[in-house]
């Protein structure tokens, strides 16, 4: 599965992943490989990828996330460093 993570000012992540885990308006949920394609508004809060190697966090304060033959794009407003 693919996934790119993009803000106003820079792609922030791109490339093949096992699992994604984000915060939903209705809760957090996780996208996984031949997911039901789906779109989500996503509120503050920290998204998981899971890559073959390691696991990454990246905080969000809002975003869209769109889920569509195994590929995930995720437009989030900002990225917010972890304090």
């Amino acid at each position: 599965m693919y996934l790119e993570v993009v803000t106003p000012d820079k792609k922030a992540f791109e490339g093949e992943v096992k699992a994604v885990k984000v915060p939903g308006s209705n809760g957090s949920f996780e996208v996984l490989n031949n997911h039901a394609p789906v779109i989500s508004t996503l509120t503050e809060g920290q998204i998981r990828i899971t890559t073959k190697s390691d696991v990454q966090y990246l905080n969000i304060d809002s975003g869209i996330l769109e889920m569509l033959d195994n590929k995930i794009v995720i437009l989030a407003e900002a990225i917010i460093d972890a304090e």
